[in-house]
Formats: C-alpha cells, sequence, structure tokens
C-alpha cells in the first residue's frame, strides 16, 4: 500500500518568528496545503489561540484537517482559492487577525499526485488545476494556443529564453496530453544542456501559473491581507520564484513608504502613508541544513512586514465609534464590533469610551 507523501513545511522556525505567535492570537494560513505551518502556528497560539485556513484544493482540506485534528475547536477549514480573502473573512466573521501567512509553493501532495499534472516525475494528464471547479487546464493551453502566443507565455511566466523553440517543437508535436510526453518534447526541443535542473522545469511553471491566474490572485491578496490585519499585525509571504517575490517585494515596499510620487514630482500629490513596517529589510532564505533534509526549499524567499495605522484611519476610527456610541446613547448593544474596532486601531477602552460620550466629548487619539 503506497503511504501518503509527507509534506515538511518550509522556513517553519522562521515562519512562527515572523509571524509573531502568541497565545489567543487569531490567524490566517491562506495557503493551507499538507497543515504543516498552521499545526505549528495552532501549538505556539495555544492556549485560545484561533485559525484559519484556506485551500482552492480539497484534497488538501482534507489532509489538513486530519492532521489538525487536536485542534478541531479551534480551526475554521474553507476550500476556496485565497484570492477571495476578504469575502472569506467577512463570511466567518474573522477578521481583525494577529498574522496571514501565504506559503506560496505546491504541497507534497499535489507534487506526489499522479492526477492532475504539476510533476513531470511520473506520467499523469496535463491538468495543473488547483481546483476542478476551474474551467481552463494546461492541456487546452498547450493545444489550442497559436504558437507565438504559447512562445510568448512560456518566456514571460516561466522566464524560458528558448521558449520560441519549445513552443515550435509543441505545436509540431500536437496533440500532447501527459505530462511526459510534454516534458520529452520540450528535452528534444533544447536538450539537457547540463543544467542542475530538468529542461521543462520552467515550462511547467509557466503553464501553472497561467492555469491558475497566480500572480494576479497574488497582488489582490496582498491588498486584502493588510485591510485584515489589526495593528501590528504581521504579513509574511514564503515565495519560491523570482515573479514571485517581486511581486511581494514591490508591495512590502511601497507600502512601507511614505510619499509614492514619481521621481521628480516637485511636491507631493498621492497623499500615501504607510500601512506596513518591513520586519525583514533582508530576505530570509533557509539554511544549509534545510535545504540538504528538503530539497524542495532551495528556492524559498520569505518578507514579512508589520500592519501600522496612520493618524487619519485612527482619526476615522474614532469619529465612527464616537456616532455609534452617540446613537446608543452611551448603551453600546453590540461588543464584538466595538473589539474589532478596538484591536484594529488600538483605541481606547469601552469604559473610557463611555465615559466621554457621556461628558459630550468627541473621541480622539
Amino acid at each position: 500500500m503506497k503511504s501518503t507523501p509527507t509534506h515538511i513545511p518550509v522556513l517553519l522556525e522562521e515562519t512562527i518568528k515572523a509571524l509573531a505567535v502568541q497565545p489567543g492570537g487569531r490567524y490566517i494560513d491562506g495557503t493551507l496545503g499538507g497543515g504543516g505551518h498552521a499545526s505549528a502556528i495552532l501549538e505556539h497560539s495555544s492556549p485560545g489561540g484561533q485559525l484559519l485556513g484556506i485551500d482552492a484544493d480539497a484534497e488538501a482540506i482534507k489532509a489538513a484537517r486530519a492532521r489538525l485534528e487536536a485542534y478541531s475547536g479551534s480551526i475554521l477549514l474553507v476550500n476556496e482559492n485565497f484570492v477571495d480573502l476578504q469575502t472569506i473573512c467577512l463570511k466567518y466573521d474573522f477578521f481583525p487577525v494577529h498574522g496571514i501567512l501565504l506559503d506560496l509553493g505546491l504541497s507534497s501532495l499535489q507534487l506526489n499526485g499522479n492526477n492532475r499534472g504539476f510533476s513531470f516525475q511520473h506520467d499523469a494528464p496535463l491538468d495543473m488545476r488547483l481546483s476542478p471547479r476551474q474551467e481552463v487546464t494546461a492541456a487546452q493551453l498547450i493545444n489550442d494556443y497559436p504558437e507565438r502566443e504559447l512562445a510568448r507565455l512560456i518566456r514571460t511566466l516561466g522566464e524560458e529564453s528558448y521558449s520560441r523553440r519549445i513552443a515550435h517543437r509543441i505545436v509540431q508535436e500536437r496533440p500532447i496530453k501527459t505530462t511526459l510526453h510534454l516534458a520529452k518534447t520540450i528535452e528534444r526541443a533544447i536538450g539537457r544542456r547540463g543544467g542542475r535542473i530538468h529542461p521543462a522545469t520552467k515550462t511547467f511553471q509557466a503553464l501553472r501559473i497561467a492555469v491558475n491566474n497566480e500572480l494576479a490572485n497574488l497582488e489582490a491578496t496582498l491588498k486584502q491581507a493588510v485591510k485584515l490585519l489589526g495593528f501590528e499585525g504581521r504579513l509574511v509571504v514564503i515565495s519560491y520564484h523570482s515573479l514571485e517575490d517581486r511581486i511581494v517585494k514591490k508591495f512590502m515596499h511601497q507600502e512601507a513608504k511614505g510619499c509614492i510620487c514619481p521621481p521628480g514630482t516637485p511636491v507631493c500629490v498621492c497623499g500615501h502613508t504607510p500601512s506596513l513596517r518591513l520586519v525583514n529589510k533582508k530576505v530570509i532564505t533557509p539554511s544549509a541544513a534545510e535545504v540538504q533534509l528538503n530539497p524542495r526549499s532551495h528556492s524559498a524567499k520569505l518578507r514579512a512586514a508589520e500592519r501600522i495605522i496612520s493618524q487619519e484611519e485612527r482619526a476615522e476610527a474614532t469619529e465612527n465609534l464616537f456616532s455609534l456610541l452617540k446613537r446608543q446613547d452611551g448603551n453600546w448593544k453590540k461588543p464584538v464590533q466595538l473589539n474589532k474596532l478596538r484591536m484594529t486601531f488600538a483605541i481606547p477602552s469601552l469604559s473610557q469610551c463611555l465615559e466621554r460620550v457621556k461628558e459630550g466629548e468627541v473621541l480622539r487619539i
């Protein structure tokens, strides 16, 4: 009987440290996978910790649920894509949070599976969808795209310098329906060339990114994540190739800046204020020992940032709170919502707010 592949979480200790996991904290694992990171987060946030786990792959949800059985009372697992992060959190009333993790790599379950074609280590249909609810498969891209468009896709999303030669050979070889057929076609197109990675690696990466719309989804999710973090909440992202890391680095650095006007602009017109503080200005990578233990971690890069609140956000939050309290004549009927505001903006305690409302004072920070 074939055993289930063991999922080894990448940069585990570094992730827990970057998230600043604390007892009683609330965390989101937007890429649940095999549940390795989630298990460690729950362990370190105990007692009282809560975790929302999200994954587009239903098989990953099933595997993680079994692994996290001991924490069943503290977890909520959702089979959705993290691009819907804000909608999911609103639906389940899971915000604001102390930390959000996005580990963008494929899990061992996906790489070692034999039915979706993420890897060319064994023969499988050219699918590559994270969820069967998605419409486009890798086979459709390979067999239906015009040669020029296919070459462009392989070049831009796979950063493959031999994209034209590969696309031309693929078109000659059509129809291609399995992973090994595609891998052998690419190898015949460009040869082994003595590199340490298989010649099909970059093309497979490009196809997977295109099928799952990964880069656009990442950009959209990062923007949502910031809005869901409470004061001093942490955003941690682990990426595995330069396209992902470039997006994460640019987003975090931009959100850590004040003015983002184009260089040479004489007076700031953007009005941008920082929403993040960089936790690690230098990217974190696996140690040699970790790479030896888990070779798939060799390209991992971890970046982390901490939520900060601008004076404008504080002022707006306190004004909104004052209006709500005023309408209640000092009787606050929704303590859960008040706690959300307090956690997000570090505003005064309920008793302080009520005292100041009774005195007719507008709340200020």
